[in-house]
């Protein structure tokens, strides 16, 4: 044996030799058996969160039947309905072909919304139009924490089932992630179910600011727009119809308002929240160029593809926040950037633009609580 060894495991005693054989054992083990035992360990720690978003999605569910209750007053018990609801899925148009597939995909996302709102309406028939639309948020928040909840149970499930350490390990390794969006649905159901603004609201609460005081009429599906005389410009100001929780159809509006002037727009400010970066402020406001509207990019797409045909440049101005600031209730921070960004845009306007000239801006976002 090595000199330095033998005097840590003396072998004329006993004891040394115990303390030897117990030590060889554990190498063995390791050698042979740490993979699995890194593996046990890992199952663990995912069955702790899986178990915490079981909760978490059991919790929302139950608010989501509360709030049916209260707001939308049904005879008979919304439980299955809203158990149904849970196990909804939406099928994505065939791609093999990507032609026209923008077009489809509207079809679907239509389809999708006017579908969830007639369940909402059977559930809840005693429900006004922006209980609604509160309550559609409501139920696509529980939506959601289901589908994460049942996704990572099949992996987990699946990793045990065929102890495959690479099936388990990308589990563990992106729970963190998948936790903290979890959290912030589940705090997204606060929101919606009593009605308040969201972080996503952002770019619609800028343009109820500016729209304010004025005349307003619908260009679009769940779309309003006001003419605001604005440092001696026309600005034609958009948002989502509010203060239901909805979106709208913005990139239909642009379209409509950039048709109506026959193209005469100087130019198009889009603001949204955008998600910020570890290390950035929330509420830190940002410029630059594009179409700014998130989502699956239809909207995005019909604007782009009008600005293209009358060559009107797009600045974008956002709100950085946190995914959980997004659906979250609108902390004070965002709140206040408002006016920051709209003293952005009125820069924009006036180094962009002249004097008597058209333009357009869309505030973008979900105006859940934010009227116009």
């Amino acid at each position: 044996m090595i000199p330095e060894v033998s005097q840590l495991f003396p072998q004329d005693n006993i004891l040394g030799w115990i303390i030897q054989i117990v030590w060889l054992a554990f190498f063995v083990v390791f050698m042979f058996y740490g993979q699995r035992i890194q593996m046990y360990v890992m199952l663990r720690e995912v069955q702790s969160s899986l178990f915490r978003l079981k909760l978490i999605r059991d919790k929302g569910r139950k608010t989501a039947i509360a709030t049916i209750k209260e707001l939308g007053k049904p005879k008979e018990d919304p439980t299955a309905k809203v158990d149904q609801f849970l196990e909804y899925i939406a099928i994505a148009p065939q791609n093999m072909d990507p032609s026209g597939i923008v077009w489809k995909l509207e079809h679907i996302l239509d389809v999708r919304d006017t579908r969830f709102k007639d369940e909402v309406k059977l559930m809840a028939p005693e429900a006004d139009k922006t209980q609604v639309n509160n309550l559609e948020n409501t139920l696509e928040a529980a939506l959601a924490l289901n589908i994460i909840y049942k996704v990572i149970r099949h992996f987990y499930l699946l990793g045990k089932k065929t102890l495959s350490l690479y099936i388990i390990m990308q589990i563990q390794m992106i729970l963190p992630l998948i936790m903290k969006e979890a959290e912030a649905f589940a705090s997204a159901l606060k929101a919606f179910s009593n009605g308040q603004p969201i972080g996503d609201g952002a770019g619609a609460l800028v343009a109820a600011k500016l729209m304010q005081g004025h005349k307003k009429r619908k260009i679009a599906k769940d779309v309003v727009v006001a003419t605001v005389p604005l440092e001696g410009r026309t600005a034609y100001v958009l948002k989502a119809e509010g203060p239901g929780g909805n979106v709208g159809k913005p990139g239909e509006a642009m379209k409509h308002i950039i048709e109506e002037n026959g193209g005469k727009i100087a130019t198009l400010i889009v603001i949204d929240a955008a998600q910020k970066l570890e290390g950035e402020k929330p509420g830190e406001v940002a410029e630059g160029v594009g179409v700014a509207i998130g989502g699956p990019g239809v909207e995005q797409y019909k604007v782009e593809e009008t600005v293209l045909k009358y060559k009107i440049p797009v600045n974008a101005v956002i709100i950085k926040e946190d995914i959980g600031d997004a659906v979250s209730p609108m902390r004070k921070e965002i709140f206040d950037a408002a006016d920051t960004a709209i003293e952005r845009i009125k820069r924009l306007i006036l180094e962009r633009t002249k004097k008597g000239d058209s333009l357009i801006i869309a505030g973008i976002g979900n105006t859940i609580g934010i009227g116009q």
